[in-house]
């Protein structure tokens, strides 16, 4: 059987180290491909210096770029299973044995582990998507509402983890190089479930995931972050109007999502650096680039 691991990297190079050691530990993991999305603090140099990886450097199209890159090179060099993360995520010596005693269940496409932050159970996992009622999320019967203790069939998990079947890429083909960033997980999991896969969520396979701490006030925060709101926006609005089941869920939901980023710059704006009224025509920008299925980096 033969494994590779992939992790996605942007200048984060004592993170992506770390990983990397734990990476290392993993039995029986045939290979580790990092993708260096242009990182600019060091990390190319250490990568040329580690003669155990398999190294892809590219300009930085976000984490559905990397994804993109590394599953398609893993997948042309034979891999049976995919095992994708980001480069804060560290798995402990035996998630990989974990995951890998859930592999020949029938039907399974992807096994998700159990990612610990602090010591406490860090999950954004879910077991249903709701395509027709705008009023609620996409994402139902999430795991961190629950107590769960033993293997659970699941619909979603994030790209933080996901042990991937070779036949779910032969059916389905590649992450949405498009996304960029945000949904990028959501729209493989779904398609692999519609491809008629299951998802399993191992309990026992641990990941521990880093904590980012910040002092920032609220506005600082925000000023910091509302780009990727932008690309919240926009992929959501995308998600639900490519798989919407009706109008209300392809038009309604994202217009919901949009216009409370806009009543939150409306009525912040005077008081705070997080918002301005300018960024309110970005928001509904991004809202008719998603219904229109323009994507791309913004």
């Amino acid at each position: 059987m033969k494994i590779i691991a992939v992790v996605v990297t942007y200048n984060r190079l004592p993170l992506l180290q770390k990983n990397i050691a734990c990476l290392r530990q993993q039995k029986p993991l045939t290979a580790i491909m990092v993708v260096n999305n242009g990182s600019t603090d060091g990390t190319a140099e250490w990568l040329q210096e580690q003669s155990d990886l398999t190294v892809v450097t590219q300009a930085n199209v976000g984490g559905s770029g990397g994804f993109y890159t590394g599953i398609d090179l893993a997948y042309k060099e034979g891999a049976d299973w995919i095992w994708c993360m980001d480069d804060d995520v560290f798995p402990r010596p035996d998630c990989l044995e974990q995951l890998l005693q859930h592999a020949d269940e029938a039907g399974i496409g992807i096994l998700a582990p159990r990612r610990l932050m602090e010591g406490q159970v860090y999950t954004n996992d879910f077991q249903a998507y709701n395509l027709t009622n705008p009023l609620t999320s996409m994402y139902q019967q999430k795991l961190k509402k629950q107590v769960v203790n033993a293997p659970t069939q699941i619909a979603g998990t994030a790209f933080e983890g996901p042990f991937i079947r070779r036949e779910v890429v032969e059916r389905i083909g590649l992450p949405n190089k498009d996304l960029f960033i945000f949904c990028d997980d959501t729209d493989y999991c779904l398609r692999t479930v519609q491809a008629g896969f299951r998802l399993l969520y191992v309990p026992t396979a641990l990941m521990d995931k880093q904590r980012f701490f910040s002092n920032d006030s609220w506005g600082e925060r925000h000023r910091k972050k509302k780009w990727k709101h932008f690309y919240q926006v926009r992929n959501s609005t995308y998600m639900n109007h490519h798989y919407g089941h009706n109008w209300a869920v392809r038009y309604l939901r994202g217009f919901i999502g949009m216009s409370g980023y806009v009543l939150t710059a409306l009525f912040t704006a005077p008081f705070s650096e997080g918002y301005s009224w300018r960024d309110i025509p970005h928001f509904w920008q991004a809202y008719r680039d998603g219904l229109a299925e323009r994507l791309g980096k913004m």
